[in-house]
Formats: structure tokens, sequence, C-alpha cells
């Protein structure tokens, strides 16, 4: 399982001319926040994701000033800086102490909406050095073309050349083995690495679609204003648990008890391919009566985002209500508006998260379930059994948006 992400936001993004004069290129204001702050929204939606660390280069103080030591959601953020510029491969080749056995790659100047955890899966499937995500097709004669036999890279067009097909979205799985192809520095990943990759068979190529920008020329820095907030605000797919996700045993909290429901977590992942935000919302009195405490809750959903991510899918957050007004537990017996039937979790997550609303609903197993939903606003559906898969394709539209 991939626990780090690297990010390269070191680059100099002089197409951008004054603009990037003075500050990092990610680091740019995007409907009044740093470009960088989307990238981290993104990487830390995913739990497996437990370390971000920043490879920095031009104007690197304020990339340490802003982030260094900084918590992003569940992940921590840290920042190496290069003493010159090292290019991208230099800036790995620098961080070596850094980096663990195999970590996601990012370019900090572009923002590819996809399942990343679909990649990682994939990777895990092969002994290539580098997995890249590819956009299946980006309209515009700036981009260079991927060309693939099977999933493997054969060789890569430079921009012009081709006004159509496959691109290289500058997101990637890496094995740490990349840093043997790395001798001098300054070197480019792009240019003096991925070549040496393709002639030996070890770059292989995962084709996406969804939202793709890249806001080094100003047309699509103006562009991303507009598109990027709007893209990240996401509908949501609310799960409760006992009964829906896994098999309703009567106040689980050991994962020796965890059976999964029938397509539960091919649901889930159908929810991630598709854009959706993905939540868990679920009572559990079981705290409030002294069956089990609140670290054994964490515990077990800590251990299901695990489990998800074996098959690429994740849940954002495991939201649950530990009272009950007959509870034997002191700290915990008392009524809550977070209990269903009362909306209090699903409204939590519509506060924390970019949701769209309009598009969002509830899966649950009980009238309870469905009465929270209408209450926050959303429909909900009674699912009564079978494949959870095949209950909620229909459901979904053909993407998030």
């Amino acid at each position: 399982m991939l626990k780090q992400a690297v990010v390269l936001v070191g680059g100099l993004g002089t197409r951008l001319g004054e603009r990037t004069r003075s500050v990092p290129k990610p680091l740019l204001e995007v409907a009044g926040r740093p470009f960088l702050d989307y990238i981290l929204d993104e990487l830390s939606r995913y739990a497996a994701i437990e370390s971000i660390v920043l490879l920095a280069g031009h104007q690197a103080d304020q990339v340490v000033e802003r982030y260094e030591g900084r918590r992003w959601r569940g992940a921590s953020v840290s920042v190496v800086s290069e003493p010159a510029q090292l290019g991208t491969g230099g800036a790995l080749k620098h961080a070596a102490s850094r980096l663990e056995d195999r970590f996601f790659l990012l370019n900090g100047d572009s923002f590819f909406d996809f399942n990343m955890l679909d990649l990682a899966v994939e990777a895990a499937k092969s002994s290539a050095v580098v997995h890249m995500a590819l956009k299946r097709d980006q309209a515009g004669e700036r981009y260079g073309r991927v060309l693939l036999n099977g999933n493997a890279v054969k060789s890569f067009l430079p921009a012009g050349s081709q006004s159509s097909g496959p691109i290289n979205s500058g997101v990637y799985c890496v094995d740490r083995e990349i840093l043997s192809f790395i001798d001098e520095v300054p070197c480019s990943l792009e240019q003096g690495v991925f070549p040496l990759l393709v002639e030996q068979g070890k770059l292989r190529a995962v084709v996406y679609d969804g939202f793709f920008i890249d806001i080094g020329i100003p047309t699509d820095f103006e562009r991303v204003q507009r598109e990027l907030p709007e893209t990240v605000r996401r509908p949501a797919v609310f799960f409760d648990r006992d009964g829906v996700l896994n098999v309703d045993k009567a106040y689980v909290y050991r994962t020796e008890d965890v059976d999964w429901i029938a397509g539960a977590r091919e649901a889930i992942k159908l929810c991630n391919d598709r854009g959706y935000l993905a939540f868990v919302v679920t009572n559990q009195s079981g705290v409030a009566r002294g069956y089990y405490g609140v670290d054994d809750v964490h515990r077990l959903h800590d251990w299901m985002n695990q489990e998800l991510a074996k098959v690429g899918a994740h849940i954002e957050e495991f939201r649950y209500c530990p009272y009950h007004e007959d509870g034997t537990v002191e700290e915990y017996r008392r009524a809550s508006d977070r209990r269903k039937p009362a909306p209090g979790m699903i409204l939590d997550c519509l506060e924390g998260w970019p949701v769209r609303k309009g598009s969002s609903l509830l899966v649950g197993d009980n009238s309870r379930d469905v009465e929270a939903a209408v209450a926050a606003g959303i429909p909900g559906y009674l699912f009564e059994g079978g494949d959870l898969a095949a209950f909620i394709r229909p459901l979904l539209g053909s993407s998030g948006g």
C-alpha cells in the first residue's frame, strides 16, 4: 500500500512571466487559494497517504514557510529544498533519503481528477519502475502524446505533432529503483529518464478520463480560476455501515467479525471512479452501552480503509455517533442530533467537505437512514440485500459531474 506522495514544486514557470518572478508557480492563487492547496486537498482525501513531501526549488523559502510541518487532514507535510535548480530527476535524487520504496509522484503545476488508488493497484501487478496516469484525450497542440502498446509505453510524440490522443498527466506511481536511472544532475525525468525506461520496458501507463489542467501558460491559468473550484465540488454518496457495507451481526467492532456485503467494496470503488465523494455515517451506540470504546471504532474504520485500498477504493471520512440516552457509560449517555434519524452526521460532512449537495444521495438499510437523508435535504435509498454494486450503479451518473 502506498503511503507517500511526493510533489514537484520547484519549476521556474517562465511562461507565466511576471506572475512567477517572485512566487513559485504552484503557489499562485486560484480563486483566493494557492494552487498547491488544491493538490494537497486531493491527496489528503486518501486515508492511505500518510506523508506528503514537497520538493521545492524556485523561491523555496515560501514553500517552507507555508507548508513545512503542517497536517493536511490525516497527512503530514514536509519540504525538501534544492540547493540549486536540479530538474525533476535531480530533485528526486536530492530527496533520496526521504523516499519510500514506492510512492506517488505529481507535478505541482497540474491537476488531474481521477482515482489515484486505481493506479496504485495497477502498479502492484507489474515490476515496471514507473506507472503513468494518462489523460485519455486533451485537445491542443501544446501537448506531447504518449503512444502505447497495450499498457506499455512505446514512445513519446513531441508537442504539436498530433492534436489528439492520450497525454502524460504528470501523475505517477514510482518505485525508488528510479534513482538508479538518475546519474548526472540537473536531470529531467521526462527527457532523460523516461526514454531509458521505455527502452527497458519498465514504463507502463493507465488511461483515465477526468478533468485535467496544467497552469503553465496564461490562457490555462485564467481558465483554472473558473473551472477548478467547481471541479473540486463533488457529489457524495453516504453509506450506512452495518447492513450496507458489512453484515450486521449487532455491535460489530472487531476486524475478525467483519463480513463484507456482496459488492460493497466494488460499490465504493464505483463511487470513487465516477468522481463521487464516499462517506460512512453510522450509529454506534455500542460505545454508550459499554460494549466497546471509540478507539475500537477508529481501529475498525482504519482497517476497512486499508482493505478497500487493496481494490483501489477508499472512504473519504467515517462519521459515527457513540451516544444513546439509555447508555451505561456516563460520558456517552445522552441524546444527540448526530444519531440517525437526526441528520447531524450528514450535515457535518456537507459542511466539512466541498459537496455538491444537489447530486448527492444516501444508501441505508432501515427507515432511520432514509429519514436522516431527507432531513439533510438529500434522497435516501433503502438497500434490502443483494449485491451493493449492482444496487448503486443505476443511482450514479456516468461521472460525478
